[in-house]
């Protein structure tokens, strides 16, 4: 099996963190709490990429801002995954779920930890160790993607 490169979206709106709930029958990590994102299109820039994962599995315009996380793993089902997590922005709240998803809620981002799927947590770790909490309402795109 190749290796796939994946995107995820740490989505903040007005210091909440949306996430969203996995399928009861999906074959990796049913029911579990995560952020949006999902697999780049062979060549695809991975901001834009995250941007439209964000907007297929939740309906959302979300700015793409910086990378917060590179993971590497191999999941249970052995498909290997390079993932990239972006801080992004919103300020939409009104959220339209894809069939992948059976819930979503937006969580001020401590509460967040108690809802997330364990390996995310770290994420919620992250934005704070890079200070994106006081940084999301003022940082901007790349140039290139404007």
């Amino acid at each position: 099996m190749e290796p796939s490169i994946a995107v995820k979206g740490f989505v903040v709106n007005d210091g909440k963190l949306l996430l969203i709930k996995r399928r009861s029958n999906d074959v990796h990590c049913a029911e579990k709490w995560e952020i949006p994102g999902g697999r780049l299109d062979k060549g695809e820039d991975p901001y834009l990429g995250a941007k439209r994962e964000i907007l297929e599995e939740t309906g959302l315009n979300a700015t793409v801002l910086v990378p917060m996380s590179v993971n590497y793993y191999v999941r249970e089902d052995g498909q290997t995954i390079t993932a990239i997590v972006f801080a992004c922005r919103t300020n939409e709240d009104a959220v339209t779920l894809s069939e992948e998803h059976t819930e979503f809620r937006w969580l001020p981002i401590t509460d967040a930890k108690d809802l997330i799927f364990e390996p995310m947590k770290k994420e919620i770790d992250r934005y704070e160790e890079l200070g994106l909490k006081d940084k999301i309402k003022t940082l901007t795109e790349p140039n290139y993607l404007l």
